[in-house]
């Protein structure tokens, strides 16, 4: 059982304009966008994105000149309330794993974490023997 969720990392030009031509990208394709973080560097923007086809958004992006990657990120259910970020962070951290970035959004009855970590067979172990709730990429929807 897979808990890896695949998501889109596309690097554009930071103007204006850019992050609307992608949605705009996506939404032509009817590919529903969960969650995003955008980071600067350089003058350029990295985007990462959990989106309803990963593999969809990689071939259109693609297609109009993006570069495009993918990362296997995890995603964990956590407390919306003071104090869920840090119960996650002190599993990761008592387990030796580096949270290498992360984001978070909120599900209504709960918010959920996404992490990039430097050991993700480990993470996964960790966060299961803490009672962490990960969720699976068909969960997203």
């Amino acid at each position: 059982m897979s808990y890896t969720i695949k998501q889109i990392s596309i690097f554009a030009e930071n103007k204006p304009g850019r992050l609307a031509a992608i949605a705009d990208a996506l939404e032509e394709e009817r590919i529903n966008i969960y969650a995003f973080s955008i980071a600067e560097a350089s003058g350029f923007g990295i985007i990462r994105a959990l989106v309803s086809d990963p593999d969809k958004a990689h071939r259109k992006l693609t297609e109009l000149g993006y570069v495009v990657s993918f990362t296997d990120v995890i995603g964990v259910k956590m407390r919306d309330e003071p104090g869920g970020l840090r119960d996650i962070a002190r599993i990761m951290g008592s387990a030796d794993i580096n949270i290498e970035y992360a984001y978070a959004y909120s599900a209504k009855t709960e918010a959920v974490l996404v992490v990039r970590v430097d050991q993700v067979d480990d993470a996964i172990k960790a966060l299961q023997e803490h009672g962490g709730q990960l969720i699976k990429e068909k969960e997203l929807a």
